[in-house]
């Protein structure tokens, strides 16, 4: 995309997982607050829905979009060299992409499925961390890293077991390397989404009243996508800049309410007839298979 009219004093934010649902309402914000951005996703085609719906809209050519695995280290490697090229200086990176990953009891699930989860929602944060920090590293002006965690992260019993172990990870690695690197002004925070009306979390998007998540969570509506972009949209500019280390729950209040929401979100493992791995809006097919005789 041509951005030759781009100024170059405005910040860059490369944003993972950006072609839908929490991504893509991140990407918009950050447009709409200024910013140039770059999308990456491992789905091509929602990633060029998404230029071309902006481009209907604007022709300044503040949004590029880059296709990427984020298990892939020169995938990450080389999104992020295009969003530090795209307008000369990277401010921040969203690591947002993930996948529903591996689901059903603990005995039935396969260590590739185990893998794929961790591959994706931990090692791509991990490589998303890793190689945006090299680069603010040498820009030398610093920078904010935001992590999409999980509300599962934070309790044992609120999502899929590999999920929850994933995501918990991401939590960690937030808080670590914001001690590690914040003498270069590298802020690293953690986003912690509860139940969210996405593609990814389509039991969200239900009918709200009188549900099983109405009767769990204290604020009376369902979770948006704009909800989570808001947040982190805070943590990744300079309004947040003496915060690092830090998670933010955006979860209606869920984490407050305790305990048993496996049962009231129907993610118990002892309640599961169903095995296999949500691979979530990459473009490739999950797989399902039954589980075994309770």
């Amino acid at each position: 995309m041509n951005n030759s009219a781009i100024s170059p004093h405005i910040d860059t934010v490369l944003i993972t997982g950006g072609a839908s649902g929490i991504g893509r309402a991140t990407v918009r914000l950050f447009l709409d607050r200024g910013w140039t951005v770059v999308a990456a996703d491992l789905n091509e085609a929602s990633g060029k829905s998404l230029v071309a719906e902006y481009e209907q809209e604007s022709s300044d050519g503040r949004l590029s979009f880059v296709q990427a695995d984020v298990s892939s280290e020169p995938d990450v490697e080389h999104a992020v060299a295009h969003a530090a090229s795209f307008n000369g200086a990277l401010a921040c990176v969203v690591n947002n992409a993930g996948i529903g990953g591996a689901f059903g009891s603990v005995t039935e699930t396969s260590v590739e499925d185990w893998d794929y989860t961790f591959a994706v929602l931990s090692r791509g944060v991990f490589l998303g961390v890793k190689h945006a920090a090299r680069v603010m590293r040498e820009q030398g002006t610093g920078g904010s890293i935001v992590n999409l965690a999980s509300l599962a992260a934070l309790t044992g019993d609120a999502g899929l077991q590999a999920y929850s172990a994933a995501k918990a990870s991401v939590l960690h690695m937030s808080r670590v390397f914001a001690t590690e690197l914040g003498p270069d002004r590298i802020r690293v925070n953690c986003v912690c989404p509860g139940a969210i009306a996405t593609p990814l979390n389509p039991s969200a998007s239900r009918q709200f009243d009188g549900s099983e998540l109405a009767r769990a969570q204290p604020l009376p509506f369902v979770g948006e996508p704009e909800h989570l972009a808001r947040a982190i949209y805070f943590l990744g500019s300079r309004e947040s800049s003496f915060v690092t280390g830090q998670y933010l729950a955006v979860d209606g209040g869920l984490e407050a309410a305790g305990p048993r929401l496996g049962e009231y979100l129907g993610t118990d493992p002892r309640y599961a007839t169903l095995v296999g791995v949500n691979r979530g809006n990459t473009g490739v097919k999950s797989t399902v298979r039954g589980g075994a005789a309770r």
